[in-house]
């Protein structure tokens, strides 16, 4: 069965581990900006074995949803940071919980705790975890009946998104300069 891996944007670096180690042999489709900077990302993912959807809610929004849609249906997992593409970070915008709703897959919440990592001076002080450093991965199934009310949804996901990821907010190591 399908699902909507859904993680925040700071944590995106893990979205290709998670994919080859937890879902094997399926492939997956990434939710990436229809913007200069997500061609870098599609890059990397296709680097990585998974393809991509390009759009954002700033940008094709509805054309990346309705593709989302197509691919789910098709069988395939779609990966959707909630508070991407520029943010405010740890804030869930409704598009995931949309694709999910109108396909009536589970979504998969995906939490991450670093050990020791840098954060870049971005919007989202992206994580990128140091080499050997531990990660602890946190999961919860979200089910397709418990998203019936949107409004209510987005605050519960985004409460157990916070919950998932119980250092959001604080510093990892110095900053790196990007």
């Amino acid at each position: 069965m399908p699902v909507a891996i859904v993680l925040w944007h700071n944590r995106l670096f893990l979205a290709a581990e998670i994919v080859r180690r937890y879902r094997q042999g399926r492939p997956a489709y990434a939710l990436v900006s229809a913007s200069k900077d997500g061609a870098w990302l599609t890059a990397f993912f296709a680097l990585a074995g998974m393809r991509t959807v390009r759009g954002s809610s700033s940008r094709l929004g509805r054309e990346a949803a309705t593709a989302l849609v197509d691919v789910v249906k098709a069988g395939y997992d779609v990966g959707i940071t909630p508070d991407g593409p520029r943010g405010p970070c740890y804030e869930v915008k409704p598009g995931g919980i949309i694709v999910a709703r109108r396909t009536k897959a589970p979504m998969l919440l995906i939490g991450a705790e670093f050990q020791s990592a840098w954060q870049l001076r971005s919007w989202d002080r992206f994580y990128i975890p140091l080499p050997f450093s531990r990660v602890r991965m946190r999961c919860e199934i979200v089910t397709s009946d418990q998203l019936a009310d949107r409004a209510a949804a987005t605050l519960a996901i985004q409460a157990r998104l916070l919950a998932l990821n119980p250092d959001h907010g604080k510093t990892a190591r110095s900053p790196v300069v990007c």
